[in-house]
């Protein structure tokens, strides 16, 4: 994918960052030991083999001179704090950190590396394997989110605070900076800005009995998910996590839009009940959130093309039709 946020470096740097991360004795010689993962939205990331042999991936921020939207500030630290926290609380697998470096030394953006993980992408591979073989990926998928979610929180919001003592208050501000974020750089969503917060302020009730903050993913797609022979070998890109309601996470979101796929597996999984008249409710401002971002981060990436601006377009006015408003 390609986006102005991706920071790609030289090799020198490249080279600079692995004496630091692994010691200088595995700097690899030549120019065939790096290759740019392509699969990812925001971060550039980078696969390298080092002179002992073995693989690791390089991630780094976007450049600072590039605006970023409001939730996504920071997220490399995000995505550390969250690291972190899913090793030291849950059973799911996620990368191993070697090293992490905030210095700005050797570029101008936060750095990580962290093992290679060889695994198939599921987002990549799943329109080769039978309809058992994704159901059965997407089952333990929802169960991996729901543990994930049991992390329980002091408040609404970031991971690091500060956060939001309800819920209410906190997805009021969440959504309401990436309503800002689209107007600041103008971007049409074929609906009146106005009107939207309208909608959204008629809805909030319904996010009132959301009283304990929980550990949410958010962006956990399959294209986030590396399985082999039948299980998940880790997740990754956790970069948008927060506490909030786990009725957000993405797994959920096929409940209201049917672009989205089928969320039987993923629900079977987690084992989350049929969802009360409230709860549906809940969802349709958290798709609606995420359809916001899919149109606005268009602009802020730099897209060359309008593909994603028009699909999401599509899928707004589908979501914007369960609230009776399209």
């Amino acid at each position: 994918m390609e986006s102005i946020t991706k920071n790609r470096q030289p090799l020198d740097v490249l080279r600079a960052m692995i004496s630091r991360a692994y010691g200088p004795e595995q700097v690899p010689d030549g120019d065939d030991w790096m290759q740019e993962l392509g699969h990812g939205w925001f971060n550039v990331a980078y696969r390298v083999r080092l002179r002992g042999g073995d693989e690791v991936v390089f991630k780094i921020a976007p450049p600072p001179h590039i605006e970023v939207m409001t939730y996504e500030r920071g997220a490399m630290g995000i995505e550390l704090a969250s690291l972190r926290l899913i090793t030291e609380r849950t059973s799911v697998p996620v990368p191993r950190v070697d090293h992490a470096d905030h210095t700005r030394e050797l570029c101008d953006a936060d750095w990580f590396a962290m093992p290679y993980i060889d695994a198939d992408n599921l987002g990549i591979v799943k329109e080769s394997l039978s309809a058992d073989e994704l159901a059965a990926y997407n089952e333990a998928l929802g169960a991996a989110n729901r543990e994930l979610n049991n992390i329980r929180g002091d408040a609404f919001g970031p991971l690091a605070g500060p956060g939001d003592p309800t819920w209410r208050a906190c997805f009021t501000r969440m959504i309401g900076d990436v309503l800002a974020d689209g107007e600041r750089r103008s971007v049409d969503l074929g609906y009146p800005y106005a009107l939207l917060r309208e909608i959204i302020d008629m809805n909030l009730d319904c996010l009132d009995e959301v009283t304990e903050p929980r550990f949410v993913e958010w962006d956990l797609w399959d294209s986030n998910v590396m399985v082999r022979d039948g299980n998940i070998v880790t997740i990754i890109d956790h970069e948008r996590a927060f506490y909030g309601d786990p009725l957000i996470e993405a797994g959920f979101t096929g409940l209201d839009l049917p672009a989205f796929g089928d969320p039987t597996a993923f629900i079977r999984g987690y084992g989350h009940p049929p969802l009360t008249p409230a709860e549906r409710g809940r969802r349709r401002l958290y798709t609606l959130y995420l359809i916001l971002i899919m149109i606005i981060e268009t602009d802020y990436r730099g897209h060359t093309d309008t593909a994603q601006y028009d699909w999401a377009r599509d899928r707004l006015r589908e979501v914007l039709a369960l609230f009776g408003a399209a």
